[in-house]
């Protein structure tokens, strides 16, 4: 049963969690904008694919903003209850902090449990589907817009030049068109006038020019044996083909195979698979590619090495057993065999690295899941203690504090990311990192409010300061 404390808790809690929460998807997508902003402007994109591509970015920025969201939510919480004294009427009443952080305790375990199910069933596919569309539009060509006294020549085969639009746009003058498919013999039209549109089905350009010449050289090239024509006309339909210029379709199997688009059960199977072939077949492909490159050792015998006193003269090494007229060509297939053999060492041994690399992409995929999760209490442990030791309300000093903090644990995920990405980290200590160096601190401060410190209070500090200042000697004396 949910008592009063209960809900006052709650509901000072939701509402700023909700605002915090859209305010910090909100940033994490405009990031997201300004980084692939290049990609996108000129492409002739409609309303509908920006927001579907909009909202895949918002599903995949949702495990990084909700920790940011019950950072910010918490700090303001309990400091908009400590600056109203309500904290201190709690307290006084015999109710110690751990009491009425318990709702807030299983609101951030609903919150945990749901940010692990939207980073391993919706994510993946948000990843597909954001991969894909993202893909598409930047091998799309720029949309298509022919400027006035400016050579157009992003059509394939063609380069088109317009004198002057009017001002509807559709109608121009002084029209120069220049045909090369590709047979080195160029054909031109030129036109005082004319019309272009765009075909009904959005497939085709359409010029309707008027009182202009057509140029044409036809004939076997490179020889005499080419013909010169020129043509007159009144109205000629001139059609460019827009296909090229539509956001391609990738299917999405495309990109399926990918570490960032798989849950965890496809994870740990993919990762089985590789650790398997790191065991077993690379083994394999030494023994197979190195194994001919020995082939004397079947024929090894050691008894050029010692022989009875008396039998026959003892040598050093296996050199000396070879005439002299042979060393050379034994010295120098001897030094081709070993660079064959190092090239093969180096060939396997980069490929037993790359296999090594991804092993650990998908081990980072896996770990993110969890500890994205688990940050949302890490955070919560720490945004909650230090509200009620500010106790300041408002979007002010709270919001300094959860940036602080936030940057602390951004970087610190980035940087054991970076860490195990390189191999410098296993993928459980780097991408656990930020959530292992903030739980102290969270405890410390959880214990630091529990009795009241003075940790963060300027007027503690103040008046510690001029006691100091007491014991110190008097300048004027």
């Amino acid at each position: 049963m949910i008592k009063k404390l209960d809900q006052l808790i709650l509901k000072s809690f939701i509402g700023p969690f909700i605002a915090t929460f859209f305010i910090s998807l909100f940033v994490l997508v405009m990031q997201f904008v300004w980084k692939y902003i290049d990609d996108m402007v000129g492409k002739g994109l409609d309303f509908w694919s920006v927001a579907k591509l909009m909202g895949y970015v918002a599903a995949t920025a949702l495990p990084l903003a909700l920790p940011l969201a019950i950072l910010l939510s918490s700090i303001m919480t309990f400091g908009n209850l400590g600056e109203s004294f309500e904290l201190v009427a709690i307290k006084s009443a015999g109710i110690p902090l751990l009491r009425f952080m318990r709702p807030l305790f299983g609101v951030t375990a609903i919150l945990c449990c749901v940010a692990f199910l939207f980073a391993n069933y919706v994510i993946p596919v948000a990843n597909l589907k954001f991969t894909t569309m993202l893909y598409d539009i930047r091998v799309a060509k720029p949309a298509f817009d022919i400027k006035a006294g400016i050579f157009y020549d992003k059509l394939p085969g063609f380069a088109i030049k317009v004198g002057k639009k009017d001002k509807d746009g559709n109608t121009i003058h002084d029209i120069i068109i220049y045909e090369n498919q590709y047979s080195m013999q160029d054909n031109i039209i030129v036109a005082k006038d004319g019309r272009m549109d765009i075909s009904p089905d959005r497939k085709f350009l359409e010029f309707y020019l008027k009182d202009g010449w057509r140029y044409m050289e036809k004939g076997p090239f490179n020889t005499p044996m080419t013909d010169y024509y020129r043509l007159g006309f009144k109205e000629y339909k001139k059609s460019f083909d827009l296909s090229g210029f539509k956001v391609l379709k990738t299917p999405d199997s495309v990109f399926k195979g990918n570490y960032q688009m798989l849950n965890i059960s496809q994870l740990n199977r993919s990762v089985d698979t590789l650790e398997k072939g790191l065991r077993e077949n690379d083994t394999y492909r030494v023994k197979k590619e190195m194994y001919g490159y020995f082939l004397f050792g079947r024929y090894l015998d050691s008894g050029w090495v010692s022989h009875p006193i008396g039998a026959a003269p003892q040598v050093s090494s296996y050199i000396d057993m070879l005439p002299d007229s042979t060393k050379t060509l034994t010295y120098s297939r001897a030094v081709d065999k070993i660079t064959l053999m190092d090239n093969s060492i180096a060939i396997i041994a980069a490929d037993y690295l790359n296999k090594e690399k991804e092993v650990r992409m998908h081990l980072i995929e896996w770990h993110r899941k969890f500890a994205l999760s688990f940050a949302c209490f890490v955070l919560f442990l720490i945004g909650a203690p230090l509200g009620s030791i500010i106790r300041k309300g408002g979007l002010g000093l709270p919001l300094v504090f959860a940036v602080i903090f936030f940057l602390i644990f951004h970087l610190l995920n980035m940087f054991g990311e970076k860490f195990v990405r390189q191999g410098v980290l296993t993928p459980l200590v780097g991408m656990w990192l930020s959530s292992f160096s903030l739980v102290p601190i969270g405890i410390f401060l959880t214990y630091k409010a529990m009795r009241d410190s003075q940790l963060l209070n300027k007027e503690f500090y103040f008046r510690t300061f001029r006691k100091l200042r007491s014991y110190l000697p008097d300048r004027k004396a």
